[in-house]
């Protein structure tokens, strides 16, 4: 249970409620906390949202597949984010792609009327949430936009831009593999690492297996 209550309180979006009211919602069930492996699915194309979860470790991948059978990663969501909260109040609350743990993962559960209860109690954890909510929504609209009819580059470029925006440096450090990177921009790997040196030639970024930087 301490552990538990432990991983809760790092995150952002609840930290501000007692060891004491968490260990409470554990026990009465309003806090459910689920364990996937990695590569489990967690939630399929068309599922319906019905609870908020917010991620306590690990790491899951937001994935589409294209009509033309492309493999796109349109997001990475990781500890401390949450998974479903711009859905759960939709009048469409259905999940529009499948979201897969990308490694071993632990995540908070919260039912959508127990939510409601603690969003109308406590207008800071609404203020909070809404925040997250809001910039979760504007930076998923910002990676589906740069996807659409833009080069291997113009992709990168992109991603790269608000990776250096993020991580507040020109010297990006990659969360994942190379191989990951190229799925989450729609490429194959080997025109990824192309399109990389190509860049490297130009002047426009240096890179070894763990950093990109701009130039």
């Amino acid at each position: 249970m301490n552990h538990k209550i432990e991983l809760i309180k790092r995150t952002t979006l609840l930290e501000g409620f007692s060891e004491n009211k968490i260990q409470s919602f554990l026990k009465s069930g309003n806090f459910r906390v689920v364990t996937y492996k990695k590569n489990a699915v967690i939630h399929f194309d068309g599922d319906v949202c019905t609870k908020l979860e917010l991620l306590l470790s690990g790491s899951v991948m937001v994935e589409r597949i294209e009509e033309d059978g492309n493999f796109l990663t349109v997001s990475e969501i990781k500890a401390n984010d949450m998974i479903g909260g711009s859905l759960l109040y939709s009048n469409h609350p259905y999940y529009p792609m499948t979201v897969v743990a990308q490694s071993d993962t632990i995540v908070l559960e919260i039912e959508k009327e127990i939510l409601f209860r603690l969003l109308s109690n406590n207008p800071w954890f609404l203020r909070l949430y809404l925040e997250y909510t809001s910039n979760r929504t504007f930076l998923l609209g910002y990676r589906l936009k740069s996807y659409v009819h833009k080069t291997i580059r113009e992709h990168l470029m992109d991603y790269l831009k608000l990776e250096s925006i993020k991580q507040n440096s020109k010297c990006i450090v990659l969360s994942t593999t190379k191989k990951v990177l190229a799925e989450q921009i729609g490429v194959q790997r080997t025109s990824l690492s192309r399109e990389l040196a190509k860049m490297k030639k130009e002047g426009l970024v240096d890179f070894d297996s763990k950093t990109i930087t701009l130039l």
